[in-house]
């Protein structure tokens, strides 16, 4: 007879279970994750459903406020939405019209604080330091306009505060500053607006080291000449001219002599 040889087979240490049995051991698991699923995008639907309505009637009321205290009524019942930092905005400009510049910046820092990253900030920035001129506070209207353009020097706000700083630099006769400013509004934002206002500063900036023009002297006028009073015994006649010097004899001419 022949040897036969019986071959080893493979046979998987880790049986897979049949769908039935894991039907029935993890249907319930399978079940609670499709609930909290449903209910997950449900909720989020619902709160997208609500946020957008609640940013349409905030809108909604911002386009019909007009008055500081309207402006005032979106910001306080419609917090957190686009309108209602909107809002802020437009409070401070209506503080700027009737010359409240002290509570228009405290309305701007409020924004800026509950919103740092908005689009709108470096115009926030801009209204401050412009309210502070308005309060002659120029240092701190410049300060404030440097600030802005080491903060945000990418913002289209920046070339604006550098060209807003020329005229106080000019106030503070730091010219050589000024030209400093006009310069790089030309190098660095050629293509902004401010770059053509820039060099109309630019050419009426004077170099400080120039020397001033001398002071123009007053004349003084020669004082008139004494009048002549007649003295006894002196003449007002003018005095003769002098005699002419005698002439010297002149040589007599010397006989012909005869032939």
């Amino acid at each position: 007879m022949r040897n036969l040889q019986i071959m080893p087979t493979l046979s998987s240490p880790d049986p897979v279970p049949e769908s039935p049995v894991f039907w029935d051991r993890y249907k319930k698991e399978i079940f609670a994750v499709i609930i909290i699923a449903v209910l997950a995008l449900a909720a989020f639907a619902g709160y997208r459903l609500y946020m957008d309505r609640r940013a349409n009637a905030a809108a909604e009321m911002l386009g019909s406020a007009k008055t500081a205290a309207e402006f005032q009524k979106v910001i306080s019942e419609y917090p957190g939405t686009a309108a209602g930092a909107s809002a802020y905005l437009f409070l401070a400009s209506a503080q700027k019209n009737e010359k409240k510049f002290a509570e228009a910046n405290t309305t701007l820092q409020t924004f800026l604080d509950k919103n740092p990253k908005h689009e709108m900030a470096g115009t926030a920035r801009l209204a401050m330091a412009a309210n502070l001129e308005s309060l002659g506070k120029k240092d701190e209207a410049l300060a404030t306009y440097q600030r802005l353009v080491t903060s945000e020097p990418k913002s289209f706000a920046a070339p604006i505060a550098l060209v807003s700083q020329i005229h106080l630099l000019k106030e503070k006769n730091q010219i050589e500053e000024a030209r400093r400013v006009c310069e790089t509004v030309m190098t660095q934002y050629r293509d902004s607006a401010s770059a053509s206002e820039a060099t109309m500063q630019l050419r009426s900036l004077k170099p400080s080291n120039e020397p001033a023009p001398p002071a123009i002297q007053p004349t003084v006028a020669a004082p008139p000449a004494p009048a002549l009073t007649a003295s006894p015994g002196v003449s007002l006649q003018p005095a003769a001219p002098p005699a002419p010097a005698p002439k010297a004899p002149q040589p007599s001419a010397a006989p012909p002599k005869k032939p």
